[in-house]
């Protein structure tokens, strides 16, 4: 018998072992007695939300949760040669939106006599140091405001800007010595980094896994390894998302245990593990990493000069990672009151930020039946999301939806219900 239709008999057994009737289970998860009865008899399957509240209601321990993980398709990334190196095309569409894609020599030659606008670093002089150290200075700067451009506006937009500081910057690396040599190549490999986020905002996950490792060599050039254990991190956010609750474990631990990851990117990384044991209904391994995190955070020294890795939005992420937690593990009410709390300090500027955590948000209250309040969130965020256009929010807002249709008679559910799946669409088309 597999896993899934072996998850009714083991639900009615849990129930029937502590003597709780289908009415009280009904009442505890907010599903019906007869959708219940339906699910323990193999009549209907169940959904990761249901084994979650069930798991809870039961106390079993993440047991019920197990059997109806899915074990997702690994993320695999598209084998890009030296060939590809610094040879991208920027196609633009009818409809106003844009990506970039690598091209390598032989696809370039396949076009043949079109109308390709090349343009060449390579022939141009290199500047003279006091105006290499003057242009990494400034794009320092610059990057300061590509961050904040992408708290605002959508990755599409954000994109080509990215790439093209990163390409820039490597140059100037290539071409100069001593510490302006160093600092470029970093400050390249925070912007091929943040180039990786905006890919995966834009729904881009290939791209995503490709640029973070461009940052891991970028970053070594530059004599700066952190780099290459936090890139594990940002490979764990990619896996959460995709429901791999064991690769992101297993990605999570290897960047704390990297010899250059410090103690901000360890903290980091304990809480992706943590977020990968709720994910795999673990609550004992869950909460134990998120100590961990707490800890490894409030040991961070004070700023190093260069950019900060990962969000620096919040002081203390960990109370939102907390209370994406509780929701998977099915404490659902524990984690709307914990978002509820914790968003009143996002400052109102970091629209994705904001935007990325009320989805959340919103799904918590709606999955403790707090149908008001999560519609009275999502409804507040969802003219930010036609801004900011994330793709990781649209994979909340799917699951919020989803579980708000089960309440398609009552009023506000009904009214919100159009609205937001329009916005579970992308407003512009993404493509590798």
């Amino acid at each position: 018998m597999g896993t899934e239709n072996a998850f009714g008999p083991v639900l009615r057994s849990t129930r029937m072992a502590q003597g709780m009737s289908l009415g009280e289970l009904g009442r505890r998860t907010h599903y019906s007695k007869g959708y219940l009865s339906k699910v323990e008899m193999g009549l209907r399957a169940p959904s990761d939300t249901l084994a979650r509240q069930c798991d809870t209601a039961l106390g079993a321990d993440g047991g019920l949760i197990a059997l109806v993980r899915r074990s997702a398709p690994p993320v695999v990334d598209r084998a890009l040669t030296d060939d590809d190196e610094g040879r991208w095309v920027l196609e633009m569409a009818k409809d106003g939106s844009m990506w970039f894609q690598p091209m390598g020599r032989r696809q370039a030659m396949a076009l043949g006599a079109t109308s390709l606008l090349v343009l060449r670093a390579e022939s141009a002089p290199p500047p003279d140091r006091s105006g290499q150290a003057a242009a990494v200075t400034a794009f320092d700067l610059m990057f300061t405001q590509l961050r904040a451009l992408g708290q605002q506006a959508s990755p599409n937009l954000v994109l080509p800007t990215c790439v093209t500081q990163t390409h820039s910057l490597s140059r100037i690396a290539e071409q100069s010595s001593g510490a302006t040599r160093t600092a470029a190549f970093t400050l390249a490999s925070r912007y091929a980094e943040y180039t990786g986020w905006m890919a995966q905002e834009s729904g881009q996950d290939k791209a995503a896994l490709w640029w973070t490792d461009r940052a891991v060599r970028l970053a070594a050039e530059g004599g700066d390894e952190e780099l290459a254990a936090y890139s594990k991190v940002r490979r764990a956010l990619i896996t959460l998302y995709a429901g791999d609750a064991l690769s992101t474990i297993e990605l999570a631990r290897q960047a704390q245990r990297h010899p250059a990851a410090g103690a901000r990117v360890r903290g980091l990384a304990a809480q992706r593990e943590a977020q990968g044991h709720a994910l795999a209904g673990s609550p004992t391994e869950c909460l134990r990493a998120l100590d961990r995190a707490r800890e490894l955070l409030a040991m961070v020294d004070a700023p190093t000069g260069k950019p900060v890795l990962g969000s620096s939005t919040l002081r203390d992420p960990v109370g939102l990672s907390t209370a994406w937690c509780l929701h998977d593990l099915g404490r659902s009410a524990e984690s709307a009151a914990m978002f509820d709390r914790e968003l009143r300090d996002v400052p109102p500027t970091a629209r994705r930020f904001q935007t990325r955590w009320r989805a959340r948000q919103a799904l918590a209250h709606a999955t403790s039946r707090d149908l008001d309040e999560a519609c009275a969130v999502a409804t507040g965020l969802l003219d930010d999301m036609a801004t900011v256009d994330s793709a990781t929010v649209r994979t909340d807002l799917v699951l919020l939806a989803r579980t708000l249709s089960r309440w398609m008679t009552y009023g506000p559910v009904r009214d919100l219900y159009p609205v937001l799946t329009a916005a579970m669409r992308p407003t512009s088309h993404a493509h590798t």
